[in-house]
């Protein structure tokens, strides 16, 4: 037993203290010597309400002890080696979050089903081929994760009236081949991600789901290509109006929609005519002729002798491969909200045009702060550290790690599933080995996407040049999207922001930062004394040989009826 203590005294320490929570990892030395089995007296720590024990490749089973532990609510047993859950699983019957993602399971127990209070169910990027019957007997469950993994079929009873509670479904990357028409029994829905299975059809049910707000079927083949279309546009609220009046099979549904269609530009453009100049709440079309009347000046790399680059690694090839990066000079922060506005319009695009970072991430920096050449690169998660926005530094797995217990404490606190901030995009890095992140000349990373950028380059009042960068594991089209729409967005709130002349307020510790990060003056750079214009410079991305793979803007970008305000040398 004196062994046991020595090697193992993470236990020893909440033994003794009487702690309540206990996280263990990487701990493959210590399983090696115990043959691959936690050690007896962790079961006897019956005090125990949260218990992680993650990234051991060594453990390939928890023994039946684990049942002992009956007032544990939250087990994550993510990133191990895990071949099988032992029945013994239903005694914990306080159980409100079971994380068993990363891992080799084939198959989970049928004692399952028993967990009444279970919440939330992540058993995400293992070898799943179908899921145990009866989960309906879970009712208050509300968080299912099921992707990434071989399931072909839901299992009957997971849609039906009992899981009324049930908000978010993800199982994309299956092999799910149909989605029943009980799913309008699932009252709660709010979230369904279908992505990249074997669906032929979406069920008009589906839009009877009246709190449904995201949708993803992307990557299925569907019968209907208009629907497909939709689909693969992420046009939420199109593809359930489309479902809602019987899709293209429907008839005088089909018609309804087009129908539909034409009353809503009719009312646009009603609204257009109706609405008074700088009213807000501009829809749009008037947003567009807004941005007609800015002035946007691009300069290629011919003008620009000295273009920063970013070198792309090929470990990102398989975690978060697509990067677009860009200068905008000429942003001017300091009048009144002008930055608060800049930063909630990039909360929103990330809400809604990226899908909550499901699409892509979006970063940006003062580009003071920033040492070139950088690098993007995928590193294992204990490797690299960050400073992130408002903390301090800490090692990428350490963050993550922090962040989960936090999200579970805002989940006790406030008594619901959801939380807010950088915890609600965790599940995106659920399953990676390593996690990207882009570097300065100087090896500090800078950025950590999905999850936050440094605050070494965090944006402020005395920001006026930055770098913006758009990651994604969709495509590259999509990081150019997003790319466009948010220097759009910034060329429409620069121009409000000299419009209505708000005081310039700073801080005694902004102006000290502006002193500190004194840029060259107008003299020395005229390209920087713009008035509402803004300039933008290329950024060029390249492999780890140097090959070109993007560069932006290039000339086909920007072009949303901007022609005629671009100044393309």
């Amino acid at each position: 037993m004196a062994a046991e203590l020595t090697e193992w005294p993470e236990i020893q320490k909440v033994e003794s203290e009487k702690r309540r929570e206990l996280v263990l990892q990487g701990l493959d030395e210590k399983l090696r010597k115990s043959d691959g089995q936690l050690p007896q007296r962790l079961f006897n720590l019956t005090l125990l309400n949260y218990l992680e024990v993650s990234g051991c490749s060594e453990l390939r089973e928890i023994q039946a002890g684990l049942g002992l532990l009956i007032n544990l609510q939250s087990l994550v047993l993510c990133r191990n080696k895990l071949r099988s859950l032992s029945p013994a699983l239903c005694s914990l019957r306080a159980l409100k979050l079971l994380d068993v993602s990363g891992n080799e399971l084939e198959e989970l127990p049928a004692e399952l089903c028993q967990l009444s209070e279970l919440c939330t169910l992540n058993i995400s990027w293992n070898r799943l081929r179908e899921l145990p019957q009866g989960l309906e007997r879970c009712t208050k469950l509300a968080v299912l994760n099921m992707s990434r993994n071989l399931i072909t079929a839901f299992p009957q009873g997971l849609l039906c009236p009992q899981l009324a509670l049930l908000a978010t479904i993800s199982a994309a990357d299956n092999h799910i081949q149909e989605l029943g028409v009980e799913i309008s029994h699932l009252t709660g829905l709010k979230t369904i991600d279908l992505s990249n299975n074997q669906l032929t059809e979406i069920p008009c049910e589906l839009a009877d789901c009246s709190k449904l707000k995201e949708i993803n079927f992307k990557g299925n083949k569907l019968k209907d290509k208009r629907l497909e279309k939709m689909v693969n546009g992420c046009q939420t609220k199109s593809v359930l109006e489309y479902l809602r009046v019987g899709g293209r099979g429907g008839g005088k549904g089909k018609a309804k929609t087009e129908n539909s269609a034409k009353e809503e530009m009719k009312d646009k453009k009603k609204k257009k005519e109706r609405k008074p100049k700088g009213s807000g709440g501009r829809d749009d079309e008037e947003e567009v002729e807004e941005v007609d009347k800015m002035m946007l000046k691009i300069l290629h790399i011919s003008e620009n002798p000295a273009p920063l680059t970013v070198k792309v690694s090929t470990t990102v090839k398989d975690v978060r491969p697509y990067i677009v990066c860009c200068v905008v000079k000429g942003m001017n922060m300091k009048p009144g909200n002008s930055l608060k506005r800049f930063l909630m319009a990039q909360t929103k695009m990330h809400d809604d045009l990226c899908e909550k970072r499901t699409l892509a991430t979006i970063a940006t920096h003062d580009l003071r702060t920033v040492r070139g050449p950088l690098s993007y690169d995928a590193r294992p998660p204990n490797e690299f550290k960050v400073v992130p926005l408002g903390r301090n530094e800490i090692k990428a797995n350490e963050l993550v790690r922090q962040l989960q217990f936090e999200a579970e404490e805002q989940r006790k606190q406030k008594k619901r599933q959801n939380v807010s901030g950088l915890h609600k995009y965790l599940h995106l890095l659920d399953g990676k080995e390593n996690y990207p992140c882009l570097i300065d000349a100087e090896n500090i990373v800078i950025s950590f996407p999905p999850i936050t950028n440094s605050e070494k380059t965090k944006i402020r009042k005395t920001t006026q040049n930055l770098l913006l960068e758009v990651t994604s594991s969709v495509s590259l089209q999509t990081c150019k999207d997003v790319m466009d729409a948010l220097i759009i967005k910034m060329a429409e709130l620069n121009k409000f922001t000299m419009e209505n002349k708000e005081p310039e307020i700073l801080s005694d510790s902004e102006l000290e930062i502006e002193s500190n990060l004194q840029e060259p003056t107008a003299n020395q750079n005229p390209e920087t004394e713009t008035g509402s214009q803004l300039i933008l410079e290329q950024v060029r991305v390249t492999d780890a040989e140097g090959n070109l793979k993007v560069v932006y803007p290039s000339k086909t970008d920007l072009q949303m009826n901007l022609s005629t305000c671009i100044i393309v040398r």
